[in-house]
């Protein structure tokens, strides 16, 4: 996997992935940053929230669950002092379908957080505390 991070000017930078998607990233006003686009931990954050989506919609295909939207709201924590590093991460699914069930959400919620999600382990094994949870919506 490759990547290339340009300068764009004062402290905004375009990112372009080994597949040739690109991405505007930005730092913050306060930094020289203009607003263009996310800061580079907000990358990350989504990257994590991004990974593991996969994964448990992933999972819930393959279970033959009947998923109509899954949305992933994340908060992390991080280090007051420099380097500003995430110390926690919470994931929380909100998987929407029709005649959902439970023990199959929870797994896949399970398999993604123990087993698949490359980003998620990797920044546990760093040891940022990274915690999941779920809730079930019956589609209309």
């Amino acid at each position: 996997m490759k990547a290339t991070v340009d300068w764009t000017g004062n402290a905004s930078f375009k990112a372009t992935s080994g597949t040739g998607h690109t991405v505007q990233l930005d730092g913050p006003p306060d930094h020289g940053g203009q607003d263009l686009g996310p800061r580079p931990m907000e990358m990350l954050l989504m990257g994590v929230g991004g990974c593991s989506s996969f994964d448990v919609m992933s999972i819930l295909k393959k279970s033959r669950q009947d998923v109509t939207a899954c949305h992933a709201e994340l908060e992390a924590e991080r280090a007051d002092a420099v380097p500003s590093v995430f110390t926690r991460i919470h994931l929380h699914f909100v998987v929407t379908g029709h005649n959902l069930k439970e023990k199959q959400v929870e797994r896949a919620v399970s398999l993604s957080a123990e087993k698949y999600c490359s980003a998620s382990i990797m920044l546990g094994k760093a040891g940022v505390e990274i915690s999941h949870s779920y809730e079930i919506h019956e589609a209309e």
